[in-house]
């Protein structure tokens, strides 16, 4: 393998010329290669010397990998000292790759490594949860396994009720969304997992109704019932479909149980996640 790599870029031979190479590229040649890959593989070519590193960090390469409106997506994460120097399209791409708070840290939108698609978390404080404030209902709970450090813990409730809602210009694609959930409450003893399920019950009674909505009109409705406790799962509540990344998408979506005949509780509401469709994340439970 090591003599086929020398070969491919342009050993000396015995006579003590130089044979041509791929490492005699123009990197004009190169970039217009890489606007076919993926960014893992540029990143990789990118150590074979010092062509295929300029190709890499050209921006024409590197400006068909940001979402066509990553300028609106950098308004959301810049900061003053951030400001005061240019950042290369790769720079940009490696910024928006990492997870970015807004809205008061209570959400975080990144952008998948691999392909460039826009993901969104969006946290259990950023939620309009029935009987919050109450703490014979619920409490927030401390946590590593959440990525907001929090989880929202349901004790014991009848009307069980949770709404959300975004205004924000994803860029064009398709998107699923799913609440992450976890019945019992998790915690740590001498250094391991444990989970609790004394107050887990009610949700074998009836099932929780999901739905999400768009403001171009979008819908989608699905019941489901909540099972195996002591692991997070993504329930999956619909998807929807963006072809405008000008215009603010107005998204509401929820989670409700709310038949009075019982109680239910012992269940962590943790976030609610927007992926692009097909993105391979977690446990993943689709609803029906």
């Amino acid at each position: 393998m090591g003599a086929g790599v020398s070969s491919i870029m342009g050993p000396e031979e015995e006579c003590g010329g130089h044979e041509t190479g791929l490492g005699d590229l123009p990197e004009s040649c190169l970039a217009e290669v890489f606007l076919h890959l993926d960014p893992p593989e540029i990143c990789g070519l990118a150590r074979l010397g010092r062509a295929f590193r300029g190709a890499a960090s050209a921006d024409l390469v590197w400006e068909t990998k940001l979402p066509r409106n990553y300028r609106y997506l950098m308004g959301l994460v810049e900061n003053e000292k951030s400001k005061t120097r240019c950042l290369s399209k790769k720079e940009i791409y490696a910024r928006l790759c990492r997870p970015n708070p807004f809205d008061g840290g209570t959400k975080e939108f990144w952008l998948e490594k691999c392909k460039g698609g826009l993901c969104m978390s969006i946290s259990s404080k950023a939620l309009l949860i029935t009987g919050i404030d109450d703490r014979r209902y619920w409490n927030y709970i401390p946590t590593e396994e959440s990525r907001f450090h929090a989880v929202a813990y349901l004790q014991q409730i009848w009307w069980f009720e949770v709404d959300g809602e975004i205004n924000f210009c994803f860029p064009v694609g398709t998107y699923s969304l799913f609440f992450r959930l976890h019945l019992g409450r998790p915690s740590k003893r001498l250094g391991r997992r444990i989970c609790s399920s004394e107050h887990v019950h009610g949700w074998d009674i009836k099932p929780v109704r999901f739905q999400l909505s768009t403001s171009e009109g979008q819908h989608a409705l699905c019941h489901c019932y909540l099972d195996e406790p002591g692991s997070w799962i993504l329930h999956h509540v619909g998807d929807f479909v963006v072809e405008n990344s000008d215009m603010p998408t107005n998204l509401k979506f929820s989670m409700t149980q709310i038949d009075c005949t019982h109680t239910k509780g012992g269940l962590c509401v943790d976030s609610v996640l927007i992926y692009p469709k097909g993105l391979g994340q977690e446990k993943i439970f689709t609803t029906q």
